[in-house]
Parts: structure tokens; sequence; C-alpha cells
């Protein structure tokens, strides 16, 4: 079944054209991972799924981002409502200035959950679902500050599922931490497909080898190629991706 698709994407920042014609068909419950160099665009990209890039004055989008058959820039898609369903965890650990607990329970009250014990085994379910209760159970009132920048990082996607969201994007998620962490946020990954799509942004190719079904490598705004991960790390149909790859450029 396909979750994500997106049909001849343009997108600009103001005159500038940072996307050119991409289109993509996303399996739900899979892993697809962006990759090329710097400031060829598959951040951008990536945050055109939640439209996180509504909030960068002067752009703008040509093509359709369809989830679930929905074009989400449609006039009745609520942002809101979007961004509960697609769920973003970025590239530095950045929990809020509050205790775990309240770090994880705050989409859900933020959406009007008040029941407390609906919360608190909401918090519990989904800080064992980010690999982090084990370490944490014992000190929930505690500052989100206190954690290790690994722990801070799975604390984040705890935040982000919390609110049963279906897609979870990722901008580099582990590019900020350390190899000890950067494995446990790659075992989690690897968990968290069974329940959710997860679309990856990552410079590290080993990791997009390791995690993802699908990659899809980019290069100067453009989606060069697009297919199973094992043939595009084993045998890519296009030079430049086969170039990227073997570090000739990039």
């Amino acid at each position: 079944m396909i979750k994500i698709e997106t049909k001849n994407v343009d997108f600009f920042y103001g005159k500038f054209q940072a996307l050119k014609d991409i289109s993509i068909q996303i399996e739900d419950k899979s892993v697809v991972a962006f990759i090329g160099p710097s400031g060829c665009g598959k951040s951008t990209f990536l945050r055109l799924m939640n439209r996180m890039n509504d909030l960068i004055p002067d752009t703008r989008l040509e093509g359709e981002v369809l989830i679930d058959d929905i074009n989400i820039y449609g006039k009745d898609v609520v942002v809101d409502e979007l961004r509960k369903n697609v769920g973003m965890v970025f590239q530095k650990p950045n929990p809020f200035p509050k205790s775990i607990f309240d770090n994880v329970a705050y989409g859900l009250r933020v959406n009007g959950v008040s029941d407390k014990e609906f919360i608190s085994h909401r918090v519990e379910e989904t800080l064992k679902g980010a690999a982090l209760w084990n370490e944490v159970k014992d000190k929930l009132k505690k500052s989100a500050f206190e954690l290790s920048g690994g722990q801070q990082q799975r604390l984040c996607i705890a935040r982000a599922m919390a609110v049963s969201p279906s897609v979870l994007l990722m901008d580099e998620p582990a590019s900020a931490l350390d190899p000890i962490s950067t494995a446990k946020v790659e075992e989690l990954i690897h968990e968290l497909k069974k329940d959710y799509t997860i679309v990856i942004v990552t410079h590290n190719m080993q990791q997009a080898a390791r995690v993802s079904d699908m990659t899809a490598f980019f290069y100067l705004g453009a989606m060069v190629e697009y297919d199973y991960t094992k043939k595009i790390f084993t045998n890519p149909s296009k030079e430049e991706t086969q170039n990227y790859i073997t570090g000739r450029f990039g």
C-alpha cells in the first residue's frame, strides 16, 4: 500500500528552485532513506511531508504531496492534525525544558488529553517503544536535560510517537550522536517500522544501507535515482549515483 506519494514536486525559496520535478512513492511501514551531498534538497523535501517549510517566508510549492491519498497542501487540511499524524525528529536532540515524563506527555496534553491514567500508560508505552524505559523509569520527574545526547534523541522519538502518528520523519537523527547511541537509534528504527512509515535523511551511507528498504539519491535538487537499497548500493542504474556511493564526489 502506498503511504506517501509526491507528484512532479517543484519547490522554490524565493526565486531559487530547491527541488526539481520530484515524484516518489513510499510504501506503508517501510523505511526510506534520502542520501546525497549537502545542499542537494533532501531535508527540504523531507520537510514538505509535514509542511514544516510553511514556516519559511517566500517559499512556493508546485505539484502534489499525498499522504493516504489526501493532498496535504489542500485548502481543507488542518496543519496541526497533519503534524500529529506525521511526527518529526531533528538532527540535534531538542527536548523541552521539562521533566522526562512531561516531554513525552506534552503532545497528548496539547491535543486535549487530560485522563492522567491514560497519559501515564501512554508515556510508559512510548518510552518502551523508544527503548528508553529501563534507563529512565526511576527518574521520570528529572529534567530531560540530565539525559545523555543519545537518550535525549530517543526521548524526542518517544515524544513524536506519543500522539500515535503513522509517519515518522527523521532528519539526520544520529549525526550528533556517538557510535553506541547511533546503533541504538538504528535498532530502534528497525523495531519501529512494524508500526510506522519512516523517512530518514542521512549523510551516513552505511547507515542508509543498514536501516532502509529503499533509498533515494538526491543531487542538485533532483532525485537522480530511487530503488531498493541493496540495488542502489551494489548496482545503481545512474552514473552519478555510482560516483557518489564510491566517494568520487560529495
